[in-house]
């Protein structure tokens, strides 16, 4: 039998990796574990994967109203704004499989948009009053600058850690394969003196990869922090 106490704390279990339902999420792995925990593997893939999306989104957004706003005063113009509602909510639905996936944040679907009366025009018109579409429209606008930010940030500190932790396991190729002895921190000529620095020595070595598994373990703090306002733009704009 299980106690309590590590239901609570085990966090790559089972129970751990449900999605929260009413837009909670998953708690954060421990300090030392979150580097090599699925959590940080799904948010990973969520900033990275986010950033197509968030492009596909914004162009269909601005496309779309654009188009819209431009020809409403012909008989397209309405139309075209149902369709930008229609594809929005679209963005929308993957936005919030892609959080329950990997991000284990359940939100809830907005409800269904039921026109007042049949007919054509009376749907067209009774889509365009669809709130749950036009902060679907707001949030493709709003996230897509913070999915280039947090795409940028993720990737570089993910990639930059582990290259700089792993650098006694390549040390060796500078040596052999080029003129430096080491990696070149910079190489520069000032009032006639040229200054160069090399890590070379075991001490400078160990170093540099001590800095690089600093940001590695900084890394998923960094990365969930990122997500976190992912997590408040779906819960206050996606969710039903």
């Amino acid at each position: 039998m299980i106690s309590s106490s590590a239901q609570g704390g085990e966090y790559d279990g089972y129970q751990a990796h449900r999605p929260a339902r009413g837009g909670g999420a998953r708690p954060a792995p421990g300090f030392w574990r979150a580097p090599f925990s699925r959590s940080y593997l799904g948010e990973v893939g969520f900033t990275l994967g986010g950033l197509p999306i968030a492009v596909a989104g914004f162009v269909v957004a601005v496309t779309l109203f654009s188009l819209g706003l431009g020809t409403l005063v012909t008989v397209i113009g309405l139309p075209v704004l149902v369709a930008l509602l229609g594809s929005a909510r679209g963005f929308g639905a993957l936005e919030r499989a892609r959080a329950r996936g990997l991000l284990a944040l359940d939100v809830a679907d907005p409800a269904p948009v039921r026109p007042a009366r049949p007919g054509f025009w009376a749907g067209v018109t009774g889509r365009l009053g669809d709130a749950a579409g036009w902060k679907a429209v707001l949030y493709l606008v709003l996230m897509f600058p913070w999915a280039i930010v947090s795409f940028t940030l993720s990737l570089t500190f993910l990639v930059t850690g582990w290259v700089v932790a792993a650098y006694p396991l390549y040390h060796w190729v500078f040596a052999r394969w080029t003129p430096w002895p080491g990696y070149q921190l910079f190489d520069f000529t000032k009032d006639g003196r040229h200054y160069q620095y090399f890590v070379e020595s075991p001490a400078q070595i160990a170093g540099m990869s001590l800095i690089g598994f600093v940001l590695v373990f900084l890394t998923p703090l960094l990365v969930r922090a990122t997500t976190n306002v992912n997590r408040l733009a779906i819960r206050g704009l996606l969710g039903g």
